[in-house]
């Protein structure tokens, strides 16, 4: 399984939000490109990025970041926030970023996942964002009448490699991650699925390697010294 340390980027800065809440904000480094470093430092491989302001408004206000990470680790990148746009997509891809993650747009607007998937294939990914099994878009502000479970199946078919699922109700609450959700998902055939949100020991990672899932999202427990990344990372490779 990947392990996907990730850093929230707000103003420049790396952050957490708890359950989405923008009121509900720390911020954990006024450098982002360092934490990037550390996290290569420290054996990991891939980094998982997300633009808090792009997913509110769809703008990069954080570009520059991302590019000077790509730029100075060699870590694999995705990012996702505020991607609304082929010029957008095309923008992070050309900028060393690995893989481009879908939210919104990818929700509302098919015709947009479709040209971006033909056009970029497996370097597309879908963030689905669940509340109560709903999904939810516009940085988690909008709760749509969709159901999660069947709208990843409709990902699949229309030829989505890679979905990020997120347990809003989990996401930084530090209470441990939705195991029943995962293990659910971790049934639906060929497509690969990483859990994202309230992932808050090494026994919750050990728990989603074990339903065999593509990867798993390390955040604020990864900040506060509760999984400490090297140990998170011998695990998953043992």
């Amino acid at each position: 399984m990947e392990l996907f340390p990730a850093i929230d980027l707000y103003e420049g800065k790396v952050v957490r939000l708890v359950k989405g809440d923008y009121q509900r904000m720390t911020v954990y480094s006024e450098n982002p490109v360092e934490t990037a470093k550390d996290i290569e430092a420290m054996g990991g491989t891939w980094l998982h990025l997300v633009d808090l302001e792009g997913a509110k408004d769809g703008t990069t206000p954080n570009f520059s970041v991302v590019q000077a990470i790509a730029k100075e680790t060699k870590l694999n990148i995705e990012i996702g926030g505020g991607i609304r746009s082929m010029d957008t997509i095309a923008q992070y891809l050309d900028a060393g970023v690995n893989r481009v993650i879908l939210g919104t747009k990818a929700v509302t607007d098919r015709a947009f996942l479709n040209a971006a998937l033909t056009k970029y294939g497996e370097r597309i990914a879908v963030g689905v964002d669940a509340k109560e099994g709903k999904v939810a878009v516009k940085g988690w502000l909008e709760v749509l009448d969709v159901d999660m479970i069947d709208f990843i199946k409709e990902l699949r078919e229309l030829g989505v490699a890679t979905v990020i699922v997120t347990d809003i109700a989990k996401d930084g609450a530090m209470q441990g991650t939705n195991l029943e959700l995962y293990r659910t998902l971790s049934s639906i055939p060929d497509i690969k699925i990483t859990a994202s949100g309230g992932i808050s020991s090494l026994e919750d990672l050990k728990e989603l390697k074990n339903m065999n899932l593509y990867g798993a999202i390390l955040g604020k427990a990864m900040y506060t010294g509760a999984v400490k990344l090297k140990e998170a990372i011998t695990l998953l490779q043992s």
